[in-house]
């Protein structure tokens, strides 16, 4: 494959101003630049630019992996990662590489209009290394939307998984949406941390808001019950709604002598009792 020639990298250098330009309103055009502010847009183009001419002229190639292009390729990582944190989308973000192949092959075209063959070649260089770069930011930008995924998944579940304090002494874990492994890990250690913060003796799951319970969501709760009278508290299950007791007696679960209640009402009166708490009405 043809390298790119001196005189085309001479004729990059020299129209900077209009690359820019015409680059800028590209990526205005086609909405890569929604929720990013025009100098901060400006800046980057500018020092984007800057780092593919540093690196055409150390003679890097089209390998990407190599030393020579270290510099871009964080850069490139590091611009991802805060369009994919912006909300922006793979398309958005690749753009940004893509919106610069026009502007380019314009200058090239003007530069090499006499000689049709290595306006081919410079053409097929240019477009290969800037696919090369776009693919890299693409990889970079899935990855990072992963995190951002992943994090948020982690946040909902430590949101959806609120340990309460009824009373003194009595702490309650309502239940919602369906039980898994990693659930009910969080589960877990947000229930015992709360166990050893609290001095809590008595702790009530309530399970009013799991839709089913089968043989597995039966073996999360055991767990779980394992683990909080391993920490010297007693457990109450509540909201055992007539379905899921036909379907615990349907299963044939031994939930080994779990105290279920009805609904969180009854499970918070057993408490109050096994504390010695006497709850009246004023008369």
């Amino acid at each position: 494959m043809a390298a790119l020639q001196t005189s085309t990298l001479e004729a990059i250098k020299n129209n900077q101003t209009k690359l820019i330009a015409d680059w800028l309103g590209g990526l205005e055009t086609s909405g890569a630049t929604r929720n990013l502010k025009d100098q901060e847009v400006k800046q980057q183009t500018a020092e984007f630019l800057q780092l593919i001419i540093a690196g055409l002229e150390a003679g890097n190639g089209q390998n990407l992996a190599s030393a020579g292009w270290d510099e871009i390729r964080l850069y490139l990582e590091k611009l991802s990662r805060s369009r994919a944190l912006l909300g922006q989308d793979s398309q958005q973000t690749a753009s940004f590489i893509f919106a610069l192949k026009g502007p380019l092959f314009a200058v090239l075209q003007n530069h090499l209009q006499d000689n049709p063959a290595l306006l081919a070649e410079q053409l097929l260089e240019v477009s290969e290394l800037l696919d090369t770069l776009g693919m890299h930011t693409i990889r970079t930008f899935q990855k990072s939307r992963e995190e951002v995924i992943k994090r948020q998944q982690e946040e909902l579940l430590e949101l959806s998984t609120p340990v309460v304090k009824l009373w003194d002494g009595v702490l309650a874990l309502p239940m919602i949406g369906t039980l898994d492994s990693q659930r009910t890990q969080v589960v877990m250690e947000s229930l015992l941390q709360r166990i050893v913060d609290t001095g809590s003796e008595i702790a009530i799951i309530d399970i009013t808001g799991v839709p089913t319970v089968d043989t597995l969501v039966a073996q999360h709760l055991l767990k779980t019950v394992t683990a909080i009278r391993l920490m010297g508290a007693d457990c109450i299950i509540s909201g055992v709604r007539p379905q899921i007791a036909q379907t615990i007696v349907h299963l044939g679960l031994d939930l080994q002598g779990v105290v279920t209640k009805a609904n969180l009402a009854d499970a918070l009166k057993l408490a109050l009792t096994r504390l010695g708490v006497t709850v009246s009405k004023s008369v």
